[in-house]
């Protein structure tokens, strides 16, 4: 072995066993365990609902009605923000999707997250001259926002205390 593939595969090795022993971890679905049977309520139309219950499907997750375990979702909420002065350029939009949370035992009616706001955002740049485009951007950014907050609800579900 020649000396610079002997320093590459030293620094891989000693990263590796450096993150392994703080805890680190990628994320991803295949790492989160696994939910009691839910019900949801709330909003449960909206794409983030959409989203929550094929991704709580796709872990293996049922939802029922009558389920112990009651996630209640808030409406969604997009917040658009213009960035930039007010040239007639493209300009740069910030989207910003937010909703509430609430999980509750049924057996106690105790609340084990209440309210809580979980939200994430984007940076798009669209021309307001091209109409059609921007509608396409737009939505793309919606979806794409949604799919996000669905994945940000499943991950705070699964740190839930008493849950497991």
């Amino acid at each position: 072995m020649n000396r610079r593939t002997f320093l590459t595969a030293s620094i891989a090795a000693s990263a590796a066993v450096l993150l392994s022993g703080c805890g680190f971890r990628l994320r991803g679905t295949k790492s989160l365990p696994t939910l009691p049977t839910l019900a949801l309520e709330g909003d449960t139309n909206s794409a983030v609902a959409q989203q929550v219950t094929l991704r709580l499907q796709q872990l293996g997750t049922q939802v029922t009605a009558d389920a112990p375990w009651r996630v209640t979702l808030g409406t969604p909420v997009l917040t658009e923000r213009r960035l930039g002065g007010d040239g007639r350029a493209s300009r740069e939009h910030e989207l910003t999707l937010s909703s509430s949370l609430s999980v509750q035992e049924r057996a106690s009616n105790a609340y084990y997250i209440n309210n809580e706001t979980l939200s994430t955002a984007t940076r798009i740049r669209v021309s307001d001259d091209d109409l059609l485009n921007r509608e396409t951007l737009m939505m793309e950014a919606e979806q794409t926002l949604a799919r996000q907050l669905s994945q940000q609800i499943i991950e705070r579900l699964t740190y839930v205390e008493g849950m497991q």
